[in-house]
């Protein structure tokens, strides 16, 4: 589903306008951009919860080449689903 089609479903179910919709929508998007850019979790009970997980600096090799790389800290945007979303997905599938 694309960001498009997930606007106009809502649009459809709530009966707000497509363009205020699309306006919410980017704006919870952002939030949560901005949130994880400042190393902020973000929990949504009954979803999941986005945050970054922290990757150690540390020695690498380059596959192709063999050489060796120093790997800097990084982080990693990260979602975790909740226990109820997970739960009612799969009920859904069986």
């Amino acid at each position: 589903m694309t960001k498009a089609q997930i606007i106009s479903k809502i649009s459809e179910s709530t009966g707000i306008s497509k363009k205020e919709t699309e306006i919410v929508v980017e704006g919870f998007i952002s939030v949560i951009i901005d949130c994880m850019k400042r190393n902020d979790s973000i929990e949504i009970r009954g979803f999941g919860t986005f945050k970054n997980k922290i990757r150690n600096p540390r020695m690498a090799r380059n596959p192709k080449t063999g050489e060796v790389i120093k790997l800097k800290k990084r982080f990693i945007p990260f979602f975790k689903i909740s226990k109820e979303f997970k739960k009612l997905v799969l009920d859904s599938l069986s």
